[in-house]
């Protein structure tokens, strides 16, 4: 919606608005295309907006406001040689291994294991975005997720609870270990409570403090660290990794802690109900795929500055955390988003050679094929299917186990050490 919004806000309505539907022709479509592009204007984006424009317009022959569209292009003519040189780039995709160790690192970023779960599950059942954020608890269940509802977010803020795009609710199959691995992480967290929002309980939150927490008066972090006279970053640690600081140390940020009466998640103690789109993609994901916080005015893009021990590296955080550092990570995928998942995850089922229907079936898609009407989804299949993931999940945590026996993440860890 925002995407739509600012397609016509920007581009369509200065040339459009004051025009009446059915003085629109082919030509002046044309011709906007045309100045579109001696603007500088790239291929792919002006192909978005005439889109969007034909979108609009086949809504008006729809309810006989014109006769024809003027944004239709005509099929079939001209040279069918170099059409495929204004197609936008591929999305990105990654390997299962790959998906392990985006997670991994997501989740030392954020400090919890909750990142890493959730990419898991996204990178393993190919939800949408929407899908995964608004995954309440209930639809949890011991062999399989059903997706019922998404969050979908308002250019206001605001998230809605929504049915899943197109209708498309479904039941996921998950094998076992990932079964095991969403019910351990509810077990860990507790029941939450249910969100201001929706009054629901979901199995993700977000990871930062909800907006106007920080303005609230209260102990913050910084009083912290100044009162037991240490960085933000080692109090940081304190809170999300106490294994990987000095007993002496931990003791004076717990004693601070305890006398300031300092609660975890800004100074009213409440995180956000649920990750933002565009934070957790800048700032968790990113990062963890390429290795590279972005750039944000006056700071240039920058390297994750890490201490490279315990492997593959702990963040560091707050003052001169570049010059305390001594490691950084290599890009994984680049060019992967989150969105790109989905595509990875497809493209997995298709190289495990599972049939089109299940495929469809797992990602939410509809066929209207008659070969998709005359095909069926058999129990014999998702069996096959759950026996292929687990062998590619199982052949991920080798090759992972093989670079170093443990991880700094308590679930990956709880893994890496199973028999």
């Amino acid at each position: 919606m925002q995407n739509y919004r600012r397609h016509i806000e920007e581009h369509l309505l200065p040339v459009f608005e004051e025009t009446a539907l059915r003085d629109i022709l082919a030509a002046d479509v044309n011709t906007w295309e045309k100045q579109e592009r001696e603007v500088g204007y790239a291929e792919s984006s002006i192909k978005t907006w005439r889109g969007t424009l034909h979108l609009i317009l086949a809504d008006a022959v729809e309810e006989g406001l014109i006769d024809t569209n003027p944004a239709a292009r005509r099929r079939g003519r001209g040279k069918r040689s170099g059409r495929s040189k204004n197609r936008g780039p591929e999305k990105a995709v990654t390997t299962a291994l790959g998906i392990l160790l985006i997670a991994e690192r997501a989740a030392l970023l954020s400090g919890r294991d909750d990142e890493f779960v959730a990419i898991v599950t996204k990178g393993f059942t190919g939800m949408r975005w929407g899908e995964l954020v608004g995954l309440e608890e209930d639809y949890v269940r011991s062999a399989s997720i059903r997706v019922e509802w998404q969050l979908y977010e308002l250019d206001t803020g605001e998230l809605h609870r929504c049915p899943p795009k197109d209708d498309s609710h479904r039941t996921i199959d998950i094998p076992p270990w990932h079964s095991e691995l969403l019910i351990a992480h509810l077990a860990h967290n507790g029941r939450q409570k249910a969100c201001s929002c929706h009054g629901r309980n979901y199995v993700f939150s977000g990871h930062r403090a909800a907006n106007g927490a920080v303005r609230q008066v209260g102990a913050k972090l910084l009083d912290v660290a100044r009162l037991a006279g240490v960085s933000t970053g080692t109090v940081s640690a304190v809170l999300n990794r106490p294994e990987t600081v000095r007993e002496a140390t931990r003791q004076l940020v717990e004693a601070a802690i305890s006398e300031l009466g300092y609660v975890r998640g800004g100074a009213s103690g409440v995180l956000a109900a649920h990750w933002r789109r565009n934070g957790f993609a800048t700032w968790l994901f990113q990062p963890a795929v390429t290795g590279w916080y972005p750039r944000k005015a006056p700071s240039p893009a920058r390297p994750v500055p890490l201490i490279g021990n315990p492997w593959p590296g702990i963040p560091v955080r707050g003052r001169n955390a570049a010059g305390r550092a001594d490691a950084c990570w290599l890009p994984i995928a680049k060019g992967l988003t989150p969105h790109g998942l989905r595509h990875t995850h497809r493209t997995l089922l298709v190289e495990l050679g599972v049939p089109e229907k299940l495929i469809d079936d797992r990602i939410g898609h509809e066929d209207g094929s008659v070969q998709g009407r005359y095909t069926h989804v058999t129990a014999l299949m998702r069996e096959r299917l759950m026996e292929d993931l687990t062998r590619l999940w199982e052949a991920a945590l080798d090759a992972r186990r093989e670079m170093c026996p443990t991880s700094p993440v308590q679930a990956l860890d709880w893994l890496l050490r199973a028999d």
